[in-house]
């Protein structure tokens, strides 16, 4: 059977940096809600760190090369570019008889036309219907007769579509995936029909649910002039007015070989996979070069700003603060790597200083945390967070975490700690080679939004040289009150008769 409309976009876990995979905001119809760092502030704070991949096993395969932070040499990952322009990764790893396919094309909702917001994310739910080749269902219906499992997601920077399958079953999947890069067949019917899919995606997952709502607003309140600050899924006044002209002038502009990458992970040879990926992907005309990803300038900001939406469905408030800062794609060489430790040291999870000092020495808080996200392709933001337990208020969290901000920024961190942050995310880079899915999303986040396969072996090294001083000094420079947005969100209080 093949997926419902519903079921086709969904949020993966992306990488922040290079190393630690981290929340990022990406539409999903599966899951509650947009999943992005403060959408669930009320959870422990290693949800909002690391994958649940670091497992036993793990440490039987990976674990003689941690000492010297490189992986085993069957895992050496190969690149090369088909004569169409389009670029591939393949990843080895020949431990179990499976393999995920994805192609990463370098579109997402921040490249959209002006008035024309949520374009992105609907195409992706159109990559699903018929093609010159092959009617409507039958990609979703082959996938599911072979055992496997496909879907999409889509984000600000990329949109990328996967399967992960038996090795004999590449194949196939590289000739759907290559046929619909190219031959879609998008009538007024079609197009109007997932429209009203989408529409109804929007008034269930984000209108119907207080947290999400705030999120937006909080985006649109920090981004003064970046395209981020628009909802990947698009503004409901926007979205109505799609039409088929909007879809095929989109799927001509950006859907094509040269503005792809695939990543091949698994139980493969790099050879067998160049090879299919000629017979294939190869055969699709190259299409017009792409000129390169301009969007606007974010302003210096000088203020402070502050969201806050009160719902009756809201049990238990909590509050986010966030500063515009560096990503991978635009710092400055060693300050995004010195943002990504100290997000760890900061809140990265149970060993953190707000966990630490919030949830188990002052018992105040139900969840603290800090997160970096780093992969993107142009600034990002650097986030703090919490909720209150018990009695405690949310004043009192808020207070309490701006305190460590401040305690950093003005004694910085300690060697040790540094160490200990810098051995927890090479250590889980290494082993996050458990799974297939993250170091394709790994690949594909980094190589869609500018960086390459260097970018990502050297990774280790360029977290291994930050140190304290660097630290401090992005924290000094980045996390500046007199800068920064915050949202609360809130119990609705009840008028007094």
């Amino acid at each position: 059977m093949s997926k419902s409309a519903s079921e086709r976009s969904c949020a993966r876990e992306a990488s922040g940096g290079f190393g630690v995979s981290r929340l990022r905001s990406r539409y999903c119809p599966k899951t509650p809600i947009w999943f992005k760092q403060l959408t669930k502030p009320a959870s422990t704070s290693a949800l909002y760190t690391l994958r649940a991949l670091l497992f036993t096993a793990a440490l039987a395969v990976v674990g003689p090369a941690l000492a010297a932070d490189k992986p085993p040499a069957e895992f050496k990952e190969t690149a090369f570019l088909l004569e169409n322009g389009m670029e591939v990764v393949v990843i080895p790893d020949h431990r179990a008889p499976i393999v995920t396919h994805m192609v990463w094309y370098k579109v997402g909702s921040a490249d959209e036309p002006p008035g024309k917001s949520g374009i992105a994310h609907f195409f992706e739910h159109l990559m699903f219907k018929a093609t010159a080749h092959h009617e409507a269902g039958e990609f979703d219906r082959a996938v599911s007769d072979i055992g496997g499992s496909n879907n999409a997601f889509t984000s600000y920077d990329f949109t990328a579509f996967y399967e992960t399958v038996a090795p004999p079953d590449l194949e196939l999947m590289m000739s759907f995936e290559a046929d619909r890069m190219r031959n879609l067949i998008l009538t007024d019917d079609v197009v109007k029909t997932e429209r009203d899919v989408i529409l109804e995606e929007r008034r269930s997952r984000i209108d119907n649910n207080p947290q999400a709502v705030l999120d937006e607003e909080v985006d649109a309140t920090l981004w003064q002039n970046q395209p981020y600050r628009i909802p990947v899924i698009g503004w409901m006044q926007e979205m109505q007015q799609l039409n088929r002209t909007d879809a095929v002038a989109f799927y001509y502009k950006y859907y094509q070989p040269s503005n792809a990458v695939l990543i091949v992970a698994g139980d493969v040879e790099p050879d067998a996979v160049k090879a299919l990926a000629e017979k294939t992907y190869g055969k699709v005309p190259r299409g017009p070069d792409r000129p390169p990803r301009v969007r606007p300038v974010e302003p210096e900001q000088n203020t402070k700003r502050t969201v806050t939406l009160s719902d009756a469905r809201v049990s238990v408030p909590n509050f986010s603060t966030q500063w515009v800062v560096p990503s991978y794609g635009t710092a400055k060489p060693g300050e995004a790597e010195a943002l990504d430790l100290l997000a760890e040291i900061l809140g990265g999870g149970n060993r953190s200083r707000l966990y630490q000092e919030l949830v188990v020495r002052q018992g105040i808080a139900s969840s603290a945390g800090a997160n970096f996200e780093g992969t993107m392709l142009d600034d990002t933001n650097f986030t703090v967070y919490g909720a209150p337990r018990g009695d405690a208020k949310l004043a009192d969290v808020e207070a309490a975490v701006d305190a460590e901000v401040a305690r950093i920024v003005s004694d910085g961190v300690t060697p040790d700690e540094l160490e200990k942050a810098k051995d927890r995310y090479v250590r889980s880079r290494i082993l996050g080679r458990d799974n297939q899915n993250s170091m394709a999303d790994i690949y594909g986040s980094t190589l869609a939004t500018g960086g390459n396969v260097q970018d990502v072996q050297q990774w280790p090294d360029r977290i291994r040289k930050v140190t304290t001083d660097e630290v401090k000094a992005v924290a000094a420079r980045y996390l500046v009150l007199d800068r920064s947005t915050t949202g609360y969100l809130l119990p609705q209080v009840k008028a007094e008769n």
